[in-house]
């Protein structure tokens, strides 16, 4: 595996199906900093002092500092999509959701998070392909991932 960002790029859907069980990409890293975590601990009406309140957790977290929200970190699913994969003829996509989530690691603020996709599953459809795609959210430094996921979209060719 590289440690390096890169993405893939389909100059057609039906190229997906040669890369099914490999890696398509890898993203930037991106800093999980305090405001971000309050923001969304505001917007998501979840406040709880293990994520909003440093001196707290200092003090009674495992890990002496805030950390992320779960679904803050996958809430980076699609713009790490986006950094890894990408397709020259696409005309719309469709989200059908995730498949499977399970979050194995806290992320503690102040760390940085990157995506790493790969392709699971490929089915051709007449103009369009229905694909499953995994995720995996890395923590620098951390042998064990934020996050690792398994989501189903649609792409329609132009």
């Amino acid at each position: 595996m590289t440690n390096t960002p890169y993405q893939t790029t389909f100059k057609h859907l039906s190229d997906m199906k040669e890369q099914i069980g490999k890696e398509l990409g890898l993203s930037e890293w991106i800093k999980i900093d305090q405001a971000t975590i309050n923001a969304f601990a505001k917007l998501t009406k979840d406040e709880q002092w293990i994520h909003v309140d440093p001196e707290r957790a200092a003090k009674e977290s495992p890990y002496k500092k805030p950390i992320a929200h779960g679904f803050l970190v996958l809430s980076f699913a699609s713009d790490f999509s986006f950094q890894c994969l990408a397709f020259e003829n696409v005309a719309m996509g469709v989200n059908y959701g995730f498949d499977k989530i399970r979050f194995i690691n806290a992320t503690p603020v102040d760390a940085r998070i990157r995506g790493r996709v790969s392709l699971l599953e490929y089915e051709q459809k007449e103009n369009a392909a229905k694909y499953k795609l995994g995720l995996t959210i890395e923590i620098e430094g951390q042998e064990k991932p934020a996050c690792v996921a398994e989501w189903i979209a649609m792409a329609y060719e132009k």
